[in-house]
């Protein structure tokens, strides 16, 4: 195990590499960054200042190496718009981003998994055409078009929930400025959630150890607990896995409609502003974030499934 850890961890080395140099050179697909920041107004002399300021005079590879160099340090550089390190934004954005996307992870396996299971228990009865038409429904809806439906209900209408913020200024406290965008965020989770336990367990169901385990005289609740739901949850860590790591790495939508300082609407943010520096911090985080729970995933694997061994 301990050497599987650490090849997977010598792997992420190329694939951080790959990702740095596709960013670095997806931002200058746009044009000139020189361009992009100073103002139509700027003369010749003026530009050629502000390039050599931010080093866009040299050649793009000695460009990129110190690119390189500066964010292994975590020297993302300024910020153009903000005029602070692009890492201290990120850093201050990335906290609310987690905050969000934990909450909307737990409400969502707390809500899918008995949702899942008594769909797959009970089979073609009105329970499971409920929870399964439901589910169907519910992945339809656009995120952005559920937000603001649950603003008119719950923060206008019944004036349960404030409307958006994080409470820094209202004074009423952080859940309840949370709670709305993390219900918003975990529904379409919990709609693949729940379909995929069910489908997941019906699958395992039909299996001969299933069988087995029953002829022996095992209870039905030990049978679901110990053989079906355990190996049933193997896909649906692989989705959770990929679902939480889409989460941290910020849902724009979302933070956007409820103004949430999160990692997504510093990047929107950024990108408006044409804040190359902030783009380039978040994604590389974002990709931190996906590569490492992937390799999460990968060992989850091995406790839910004895027949799995890293070696």
């Amino acid at each position: 195990m301990t050497i599987y850890i650490f090849r997977r961890l010598l792997q992420v080395i190329p694939v951080l590499f790959g990702v740095t140099l596709i960013v670095f050179l997806m931002i200058r697909l746009k044009g000139d960054p020189v361009q992009q920041l100073v103002p139509d107004w700027y003369s010749e002399a003026q530009v050629a200042e502000v390039r050599a300021a931010y080093g866009f005079d040299r050649p793009i590879y000695v460009q990129y190496f110190e690119f390189i160099s500066r964010a292994v340090r975590g020297d993302f550089g300024l910020s153009f718009h903000n005029r602070v390190p692009a890492w201290e934004l990120v850093r201050e954005a990335l906290p609310w981003t987690a905050r969000l996307a934990l909450t909307a992870f737990a409400i969502a396996v707390v809500v899918a998994l008995p949702l899942g299971i008594l769909s797959a228990l009970n089979r073609n009865t009105p329970l499971d055409l409920v929870v399964t038409g439901l589910s169907v429904w519910g992945r339809s809806l656009p995120n952005f078009w559920l937000g603001i439906m649950f603003i008119l209900l719950f923060a206008v209408a019944l004036r349960w929930f404030p409307v958006s913020g994080t409470g820094t200024f209202s004074g009423l406290p952080l859940w309840k400025h949370l709670f709305l965008p993390a219900l918003t965020l975990s529904m379409g989770l919990v709609t693949t959630l729940t379909r995929l336990i069910r489908s997941s367990m019906l699958e395992v169901m039909r299996e001969e150890h299933v069988t087995t385990a029953y002829a022996k005289g095992l209870r039905h609740f030990t049978v679901i607990g110990r053989h079906v739901l355990r190996n049933a949850l193997i896909p649906v860590v692989t989705v959770l896995g990929l679902q939480l790591a889409w989460l941290l790495g910020g849902a724009v939508i979302i933070e956007q409609v409820f103004a949430w300082p999160g990692m997504g609407r510093l990047m929107l943010q950024a990108i408006y502003a044409r804040d190359n520096s902030v783009v380039q911090a978040a994604l590389l985080v974002s990709s931190l974030v996906i590569v490492f729970s992937n390799l999460i995933v990968d060992l989850l694997y091995s406790v839910l499934d004895p027949r799995i061994r890293y070696s």
